[in-house]
């Protein structure tokens, strides 16, 4: 789908619109994780606040100027939606937006601020995703797809060549999957360029797209989605994601609704983070305990969405 060159080439196209994002010791907690060395990259620090605004920012400044005339569209659980509502704002273009009904109402009010049309039609991604579909062939809007275009993707994968110039000792990262534009992006250029290290996906019970596609061999739709977090609701994979996790992902561990709200609450409470449940996913799987790590490894948690979530 991808490869290296294509990460680095989206790299220097984005730069100049988005930021590098900080790194933060997981030291000094009440409550400890159980291993000496964890990083917290903390993308949720991201314009947008999540790594979305990489791969959104790709895939449309390497569009030709006629393409984006009539605006941008995509279906977004939340993260990806305020992506492109800020790309189409650097761009002078409209945005218009399709949201599930499950959406987080602070996404939605960020989206109102960054101008976007928002259309809030479905109970899942899939069914928002149809309207976008269909409203891109009526209004010649550029769709952006959340997670299975390559140019995404690529977008996506400069947060791992930011985490191996942060942390070259690097071990173990975990990283929330909605999609797998995200894991997918980032694994390639990680395993590239480090091919020891660790990469361990985490999907919510309710939404174990790329856990029960893995498990098959090939991609599965699956039959519902129970899952509450918006932003991890795909009810299925790319074939191109799905090879690249079969070739550079460790494990996809499965976390509860209710582990990545008390991770969110962790987050805050310990360090004063304000991450989405998607953003505290990686936190929930390590402290749940069910990952086999060494106690001494370098392992990094990837925060990738900001909200309240943990906070009230």
């Amino acid at each position: 789908m991808i490869t290296l060159r294509d990460v680095e080439a989206a790299r220097s196209r984005i730069a100049p619109y988005i930021r590098r994002t900080p790194i933060l010791s997981a030291s000094g907690m009440k409550d400890r994780l159980p291993w000496e060395r964890v990083t917290l990259k903390l993308e949720c620090l991201q314009v947008t606040g999540s790594f979305k605004a990489r791969g959104a920012m790709n895939r449309v400044l390497a569009a030709a100027p006629e393409e984006i005339r009539a605006g941008l569209v995509t279906a977004s659980g939340g993260n990806h939606g305020l992506a492109v509502a800020r790309t189409a704002h650097v761009r002078g273009v409209p945005a218009t937006i399709f949201l599930p009904n499950n959406v987080s109402p602070a996404k939605v009010e960020k989206l109102k601020g960054w101008g976007a049309q928002i259309e809030i039609s479905g109970a899942t991604f899939d069914e928002a995703n149809e309207m976008a579909l269909s409203f891109a062939a009526r209004s010649g809007a550029l769709y952006v797809h959340p997670y299975a275009d390559p140019l995404v993707v690529a977008g996506q994968g400069t947060l791992g060549l930011d985490i191996l110039e942060d942390l070259p000792d690097l071990d173990v990262i975990l990283v929330a999957i909605g999609g797998g534009g995200l894991i997918g992006g980032l694994a390639t250029a990680i395993k590239a360029l480090r091919p020891t290290v660790r990469v361990i996906g985490v999907e919510p019970e309710g939404a174990p797209t790329l856990h029960a596609s893995l498990a098959a061999g090939h991609v599965v739709t699956l039959p519902e989605i129970t899952t509450c977090v918006a932003t991890m609701a795909a009810r299925r994979t790319d074939e191109r994601l799905l090879a690249i996790a079969e070739r550079d992902v460790s494990e996809v561990v499965l976390v509860s609704d209710d582990e990545m709200r008390q991770a969110a609450r962790w987050l805050w409470f310990e360090a004063g983070i304000a991450a989405d449940l998607s953003g505290a996913a990686a936190i929930a799987a390590l402290r749940s305990r069910r990952l086999d790590i060494a106690g001494d490894a370098n392992v990094c948690a990837l925060i990738c969405g900001a909200g309240p979530d943990g906070i009230a």
